[in-house]
């Protein structure tokens, strides 16, 4: 039995795919996502995960912020 690639999530930015769980660290490496292409512009962008709408925020010094 072969396991099939994840798929992306229909809001996902093109070219996105969601790691296993079980992914090693070097592969998130591989697969980091830009946070500038995460915000597009936005200081502020809503993530829904398992049912809880999380936000990620830029703070004006650089740093990232996810609050529930």
């Amino acid at each position: 039995m072969t396991a099939s690639p994840p798929t992306p999530h229909p809001s996902s930015p093109p070219g996105c795919t969601p790691a296993p769980l079980e992914a090693a660290p070097s592969d998130f490496q591989e697969n980091a996502l830009d946070s500038r292409s995460l915000l597009a512009g936005r200081r502020a962008v809503a993530i829904e995960h398992e049912g809880s709408r999380y936000v990620l925020r830029a703070t004006r010094s650089g740093k990232l912020i996810l609050t529930k």
